[in-house]
């Protein structure tokens, strides 16, 4: 006898209701096209697909009951926590065919948008760079998890998305079905997670090079052993020791400035000194990433990765000192430059073409181009004649990385499959347009010159 559908899902997540117009009475492996949404999947161990889901965009992995309450367990936990992971949705338990036969339970997790798994990026024209870029987000994302207690079993850069964040990638764990949550972990449990990365990362990168995608002075084992050193070193420069004298108190302060370039806060200090007084030690205790995105928050509303907020940042900082409003209480400047330069950079873009990148990221690459072309031109470009020679020169030849859509006989059935595609799986993917904006008003004075 067939046992009742249950689902059990978060309250916060509207869209939980659609789910049970879902066929869950159908294998995943044969879902009909009409209900998938065309988006390219990283490696995964068991059956993975996505859905439509009301406005979001949804992903549905089968396993074991066991299993897919224990990660949906997790993730709420790492959510929790502000640890960069999936947003868990509902467990799916009680599946079964019309016969009666049972089928796998399920995990639904929203889906990351602006968001890319390893293989997907790099079937894209990227920086020869690019592998160690991820190598160095996934690290970063390493640590993190390591400080929260989390022990993830299985590194990889297939268990990742990621997202562009200002010239560099921010990681997000995707696969938490391995991992383990302790009030601290041993040495002992990150070595393995490294070491678990370096072997996992380096055959990664080997298939990707026996596909030819991989830029040819790129050393798959070199990138993959990287990962070791960039873990240790930023581990240590959040959890180490400093031993100094007592009259170099100021390196307290450069260490905490430090850790905040880093993009994370310093909750406390543990402070000692030696029985004379003379040599004192300090120990940070580390309480959060995303230092320069809560400023950013803070100040203005926008909501970034790290690296775009500092870009972002440094750009209303330059903003105060051109128009010396030093002394002003700072959300005010900040809101007049939200108003007078950021937003008309993003309304610059037409609607089109608005769901190529976040909002954080165009203004960011916008900055760089009108760097590039006023070296080119031995000029001071305006920034709104640098963001409009930016939609027509680069971002109208970049992919959609709100959704990556893909229409039918786009691409190839090797392209698809690089990037993680069944040749089936190729529906229009349904997207809710951005309303009419109000056309810009025009800047003068220094914002004419600067952008």
């Amino acid at each position: 006898m067939a046992l009742p559908l249950q689902i059990t899902a978060l309250g916060s997540a509207p869209a939980a209701l659609a789910l049970p117009d879902l066929p869950w009475d159908v294998p995943l492996s044969q879902w009909p096209a009409e209900t998938l949404a065309a988006l390219p999947r990283g490696i995964s161990r068991h059956v993975v697909r996505f859905v439509r889901l009301q406005d979001t965009v949804a992903a549905v992995k089968e396993n074991t009951e066991e299993l897919v309450r224990r990660e949906y367990g997790l993730l709420r936990v790492l959510r929790r926590l502000e640890v960069p992971c999936v947003v868990p949705i509902a467990v799916v338990t009680g599946r079964s065919k019309p016969d009666g036969e049972a089928l796998d339970p399920a995990l639904v997790t929203q889906h990351l948008q602006f968001s890319l798994p390893y293989r997907a990026l790099f079937s894209q024209s990227l920086r020869p760079d690019t592998a160690t870029r991820l190598v160095d987000a996934l690290a970063v994302l390493l640590v993190r998890l390591h400080l929260a207690g989390f022990y993830w079993g299985d590194v990889s850069l297939s268990n990742t998305l990621f997202r562009r964040d200002a010239g560099e990638f921010a990681a997000y764990l995707v696969d938490a079905e391995t991992g383990e949550l302790h009030n601290e972990l041993s040495d002992g449990q990150r070595s393995n997670d490294v070491e678990v990365a370096r072997i996992n990362i380096a055959g990664e990168l080997m298939d990707l090079e026996a596909a030819e995608y991989l830029d040819e002075g790129v050393d798959p084992i070199e990138v993959a052993s990287s990962i070791v050193e960039r873990y240790h070193s930023l581990w240590q420069e959040l959890t180490g020791t400093d031993t100094f004298e007592q009259g170099e108190r100021w390196r307290v302060q450069a260490r905490i400035e430090r850790l905040n370039e880093l993009g994370f806060d310093v909750g406390e200090l543990s402070i000692s000194t030696d029985v004379g007084g003379s040599v004192v030690q300090i120990q940070p205790k580390v309480v959060d990433a995303g230092h320069h995105s809560r400023r950013l928050l803070r100040l203005t509303g926008i909501d970034a990765e790290n690296n775009q907020a500092r870009r972002l940042l440094n750009d209303l900082d330059g903003y105060i000192a051109a128009t010396d409003r030093q002394n002003d209480q700072e959300e005010i400047v900040a809101h007049e430059w939200l108003a007078r330069v950021f937003e008309p950079v993003v309304k610059a873009v037409p609607r089109e073409l608005r769901r190529k990148l976040e909002p954080a990221e165009i203004f960011h690459e916008v900055l760089e181009h009108r760097w590039y072309r006023s070296q080119e031109r031995q000029r001071d470009i305006p920034l709104l004649e640098a963001a409009r020679w930016y939609v027509e020169d680069v971002l109208a030849q970049r992919p959609d990385e709100q959704a990556l859509i893909l229409q039918a006989g786009l691409m190839n059935t090797g392209q698809l499959a690089a990037v993680g595609m069944d040749g089936d799986e190729a529906p229009l993917l349904s997207g809710v347009d951005d309303p009419d904006d109000p056309e810009s008003d025009r800047i003068d004075g220094w914002l004419s010159s600067h952008g």
